[in-house]
């Protein structure tokens, strides 16, 4: 009763009502109009009809086309409305301008090594075509000198973030999709103050869709008033917006320009299990020192600057400088490249990431995921490479946080298994983890999900690693998680309630919508 009263006292629940009752303003305003002017009527057809060639015309996935072209066809107003709500994945044209003239303002700070380029080439093409893609379509560079440490399980990630917070002397800086009250924040906030007080600079940015059950709307002015510099991302307002489906889903923590984190872990209890809801809760997340935090530097500057409306900071060579703040080499550990995507582009970063990986597999390819809705080109990587003797294995949940987008996951597995790739769920709990590992040689680890919010409407971040000390650690994991996973069989698969199947079938059709 009291967790009842607590969602229906919520902000969600108050910006949600108010959004649903203006969608159905509008749809009865629009339909009344047409029961009394057929001319009206048949504009709406003509605009719908628009609308349906304008969807089939874009560069986007087919899947993600007829979802919601079949939606429109269905309930035309309805579903319109719907799309330029929730299908639309490009922000407002002033955000998009700004992003783009971030990532142009910090060109020339991004300027990778050629030695360690040719060394690389020297080393594997193939993978070396995995970095160049990296660097060309993402814009971040591949470094060396940087060491890598993989964290299995969230405990330990914030251990070393606590650790290495403590040590900061001139800059620390946050973006986060969740944060939530409780042992894990407040011992972070805590510290964060401290630091403030002492002239450190430090930064936060929240999503605030992702915070919009954990935190009260007027938070950033909170942490404003203990000194630290906060700004909320694409705030949760209570009207039909064009732009509520992009998302800032990164994790990232920079401290003094050579210390970074990131990963699939929030700011929040149950990524460190103190607080239990869905089982043991299993998530993992990297640590880097050395050159390649630069990238995270700037990833974090780029969406500050965006935020704060100026490109001073970006511009300012001597501002870039002085976030650096590292000095001297560090020891060498293979070569590590980090990477955002963005749904302002084209280009599907996340994915083809995740796609280059096992196309380029020759032994196994190992891949931790907690939403597993993906569209044909994946589902075809996957199959091909099992068909090819490639040994594939997926972990995912073996107790959902979302029920039905778990049913949406499942009904994906018969076709995996038919082709030879193996599905296991992580039995004591919840799997949050977003990993891929491939040969003993490469590995990525971020907060891509494989599915279609992920892949094509939230701002996304991962560190891909060559011949790193993370890369085997990553391994381990999958090895040591297998253990405590039951593999789901063909069987399991067929022998399901003919209701679940037809659930399974309709989920898939809206997939793209999820």
């Amino acid at each position: 009763m009291q967790k009842l009263l607590k969602r229906l006292f919520s902000r969600m629940f108050f910006v949600g009502i108010s959004i649903i009752l203006q969608i159905f303003w509008f749809t009865e305003f629009v339909y009344l109009l047409g029961s009394r002017y057929q001319i009206f009527m048949n504009l709406i057809q003509i605009v719908c009809a628009v609308a349906i060639l304008w969807i089939v015309n874009k560069r986007i996935n087919p899947a993600y086309k007829l979802a919601w072209t079949i939606l429109i066809l269905l309930v035309p107003v309805v579903g319109a409305s719907l799309y330029l709500m929730f299908g639309n994945s490009r922000m407002a044209k002033t955000v998009k301008h700004s992003y783009d003239e971030a990532a142009k303002s910090s060109e020339h700070v991004l300027i990778e090594n050629p030695k360690v380029r040719e060394k690389l080439e020297q080393i594997d093409l193939q993978i070396n075509k995995q970095s160049v893609y990296l660097r060309d379509y993402a814009g971040f560079p591949v470094y060396q000198n940087t060491q890598t440490e993989y964290f299995p399980v969230g405990e330990l990630l914030y251990q070393r973030m606590i650790e290495e917070l403590k040590k900061a002397e001139h800059f620390i800086f946050l973006e986060y999709f969740i944060i939530d009250n409780g042992e894990m924040w407040q011992s972070i906030l805590n510290i964060l103050e401290e630091k403030a007080k002492n002239g450190v600079d430090v930064r936060l940015i929240y999503d605030d869709v992702g915070c919009v059950n954990t935190l009260p709307s007027g938070f950033y002015k909170e942490v404003r008033a203990r000194g630290i510099q906060c700004e909320v991302f694409n705030p949760f307002r209570p009207v039909v917006s064009v732009v509520l489906n992009n998302r800032d889903h990164r994790k990232i923590m920079v401290i003094d320009g050579h210390t970074g984190f990131s990963g699939g872990i929030n700011l929040a209890d149950e990524y460190i299990n103190r607080k239990v809801r869905f089982g043991h809760w299993k998530d993992t997340g990297v640590m880097l020192k050395g050159e390649a935090v630069w990238s995270f530097t700037v990833m974090f500057l780029q969406m500050w600057s965006v935020m704060r409306g100026t490109m001073e900071e970006l511009e300012d060579m001597s501002g870039y400088q002085s976030h650096r703040y590292y000095a001297g080499n560090f020891p060498d550990d293979g070569f590590v490249q980090p990477y955002s995507d963005t749904p302002l582009d084209q280009e599907t970063v996340g994915e083809n990431v995740y796609l280059n990986i096992i196309n380029l597999a020759k032994r196994y390819v190992y891949i931790f995921t907690p939403y597993l809705i993906i569209d044909n080109e994946m589902m075809t990587c996957l199959c091909l490479a099992a068909k090819n003797g490639v040994d594939v294995r997926i972990v995912t949940p073996g107790i959902p946080d979302k029920k039905m987008v778990f049913l949406l996951t499942q009904s994906y597995y018969e076709q995996l298994i038919d082709s030879g790739v193996r599905i296991f769920e992580y039995a004591p709990g919840f799997l949050h983890a977003k990993c891929f590992i491939c040969d003993d040689e490469v590995a990525t680890v971020g907060s891509v999900n494989m599915d279609y919010r992920s892949l094509y409407l939230h701002f996304e971040c991962g560190v891909w690693m060559y011949q790193s000390k993370a890369v085997m650690k990553v391994k381990e994991d999958v090895l040591e998680t297998l253990k405590d996973s039951r593999e789901i069989t063909k069987e399991y698969c067929k022998n399901r309630n003919i209701i679940v199947r037809l659930m399974q079938s309709i989920l898939r059709l809206l997939a793209p919508m999820l």
